[in-house]
């Protein structure tokens, strides 16, 4: 949608120059008469137009670094004493993508109509994300939008450095997996099979473990497309099973019990819900609408209806502290602390505190998983390449007669 530059006359008598988002001149002009203003002119606005839709900088998505970068943008000018409208405009003309100035423009377009700046970055659907939108909500009825900004640019910095962690952490163990079952799956389907007719030929009894491997590899060829057929089938059947609630419940609940991986979810877990409740809660948000927003941000099913759970109770006049605390769930820790807090009154301070304390513990319990898992990966590799160059040796000596 194309923006115009439109010179008006306010209700108040001021001459305005304002920009309107819409499908052409007469549409926008509409819009701003709707607003009370009186168009002197209004011209499309070349400047911000952006690349052509056949452009492909339009491929590239608006990612969560570009809003933490524009709300940080956005608490800074208005700190310094720039307009709300004129802030947005400036970050939408300095956003690093087509479509990520798009979604600035439709906000500025919005607020210029009379909607809150929460409201607008609502409408935006899940660019924002529920705590960012809450914090600003309170910072727009506290007077403070500028630290409410801030606030949410900081919880969307959390979220992605967790989120990092967490991928960096699982990127080396998948791709050495990968590529451990690619070299196994060549040495099977097409080295041992050249082995085996050059084998075959010299027509000599051949060694048990070369005949194990021979055999390994005739039944893996054979079956190979049924079994890929069945990996397919179980990723389908578990992507069919998470789109049911209580499917999604059990599968979550199951990931939070796994051995090692299951503790990086719950330390994963912890640390993100407990940093999300301590900006929410020290912002002046709410007990139960933080928690209903940091509830939602967390992957985990099970995790989110343990939130969901400690809501209730909250809402029926209890406590937070024992409905959090639960065996395989949340770490211990934080229940502990959210007593403590409840009781002294600094319920943010333990919440931050905790978040600290977990994603401490988050990059050594990672550290340790990836120094743990690569010699046990090197190790599975080296079995397998050894083992077929041994059989393959043990054959030749059988048929050379020195065995």
């Amino acid at each position: 949608m194309p923006d115009f530059t439109a010179t008006v006359l306010a209700p108040d008598g001021r001459r305005l120059t304002l920009r309107q988002s819409a499908a052409d001149s007469r549409d926008a002009a509409a819009s701003l008469r709707a607003q009370g203003h009186l168009v002197l002119s209004i011209d499309a606005d070349r400047a911000t137009s952006g690349p052509p839709p056949w452009h492909p900088a339009w491929l590239r998505p608006m990612r969560a670094f570009d809003v933490e970068l524009g709300l940080q943008q956005l608490s800074l000018m208005l700190k310094s004493g720039v307009s709300l409208l004129t802030a947005l405009d400036t970050v939408a003309d300095q956003s690093l993508s087509p479509r990520t100035a798009r979604t600035w423009r439709r906000v500025r377009s919005a607020v210029s109509s009379g909607t809150s700046l929460s409201a607008a970055l609502a409408a935006q659907g899940r660019r924002f994300g529920p705590a960012a939108i809450e914090l600003v909500r309170v910072g727009e009825q506290s007077g403070e939008l500028d630290s409410a900004l801030l606030h949410a640019a900081n919880q969307l910095e959390a979220q992605r450095n967790l989120r990092t962690l967490l991928v960096n952490a699982l990127a080396y163990p998948v791709f050495a997996v990968i590529l451990a079952l690619a070299v196994s799956a060549f040495l099977v389907l097409g080295v041992i099979p050249k082995i085996a007719e050059f084998l075959e030929s010299g027509g000599a009894a051949l060694p048990a473990s070369t005949q194990f491997l021979l055999d390994l590899s005739g039944w893996l060829r054979a079956r190979g497309p049924w079994i890929l057929l069945a990996l397919a089938a179980l990723i389908l059947l578990r992507l069919l099973v998470r789109a049911f609630p209580a499917g999604r419940l059990a599968l979550d609940t199951l990931a939070l019990r796994t051995p090692v991986l299951g503790r990086l979810r719950r330390l994963a877990g912890t640390a993100l819900f407990s940093r999300a409740m301590g900006m929410l809660v020290a912002s002046g948000v709410t007990l139960l609408v933080s928690l209903d927003t940091a509830r939602a941000l967390l992957p985990n099913a099970r995790l989110a209806a343990r939130v969901r759970e400690a809501a209730d109770a909250v809402l029926r006049g209890g406590a937070l502290a024992p409905a959090l605390q639960s065996r395989g769930d949340f770490m211990p820790m934080l229940s502990r602390m959210v007593a403590v807090g409840e009781t002294t009154g600094s319920l943010a301070d333990a919440f931050t505190e905790v978040a600290r304390f977990h994603e401490t513990m988050l990059s050594v319990a990672i550290k340790r998983f990836g120094a743990a898992i690569e010699p046990l990966l090197i190790l599975f590799t080296g079995a397998i390449v050894g083992y077929v160059y041994i059989a393959f040796f043990m054959a030749l000596f059988s048929i050379s007669g020195m065995t």
